[in-house]
């Protein structure tokens, strides 16, 4: 006596056919769900990834990775580094998500996020953040710009190319000021809080990162001058 479909063709085939039909159907829900998910907005990409959905997560990612990883790379000028730091940053969110409770943007969150885990990183690497041999007050005020509004005075005829350059070469604890002020458009009482220093410092900090700035682009200009 043979047991069920064993030896038997057509058993065999019906309960591969089954097989099949099985695989095909997980895959179409699978489809079905990444599709889903795709289609998220950030509000309910974020609810879903709080309850631990990895699809709405991935929706995240992809919304905000672009931004975090220049935030990352403008604050250390180093494209490996940036990359790490990206990813360190989502892992954060990952853990953290829960936290978010829509008290600001979730985009400013984030960022916020990102720039604690890259100064977490310089602090590590020994790095000062503020030159610890010039804290010197200035009353200099800085009007509010725009997120991503660069300070006109170094703007005009300048190549965006040479000016991420020279900001690229800035010493690390300027770079962050300006970055975080100039780039990201995050006020002097909110740098103190990041960075741990006076609101007079970090004016002061952004005062000296823009005049090296124009140092370091007045010499990249005159060595254009002189080339042939």
């Amino acid at each position: 006596m043979s047991l069920p479909g064993n030896g038997n063709p057509i058993q065999q085939n019906n309960m591969r056919a089954a097989s099949e039909l099985a695989a095909a159907g997980k895959g179409k829900l699978a489809t079905a769900r990444k599709t889903q998910a795709s289609e998220l907005n950030e509000a309910a990409a974020i609810e879903r990834a709080k309850q631990g959905d990895g699809e709405a997560f991935e929706v995240l990612y992809n919304l905000h990775r672009r931004r975090v990883y220049s935030l990352c790379l403008r604050m250390t000028a180093n494209t490996a580094e940036a990359e790490d730091l990206t990813q360190e940053a989502f892992l954060q969110l990952f853990r953290k998500i829960a936290t978010f409770r829509g008290e600001s943007a979730f985009s400013t969150w984030l960022h916020r996020m990102a720039v604690n885990v890259v100064l977490m990183r310089l602090r590590k690497k020994g790095l000062p953040i503020v030159p610890l041999d010039e804290t010197g007050e200035s009353d200099e005020e800085t009007p509010k710009k725009e997120p991503g509004a660069l300070d006109a005075t170094l703007s005009g005829s300048v190549d965006r190319l040479e000016l991420a350059r020279a900001v690229d070469a800035l010493p690390p604890g300027y770079r962050s000021i300006f970055v975080l002020h100039d780039v990201e458009g995050y006020e002097h009482n909110e740098i103190a809080d990041l960075v741990g220093c006076s609101v007079g410092n970090s004016k002061s900090q952004l005062h000296k990162a823009r005049m090296k700035l124009r140092e370091l682009l007045k010499t990249s200009r005159a060595e254009k001058a002189t080339k042939p």
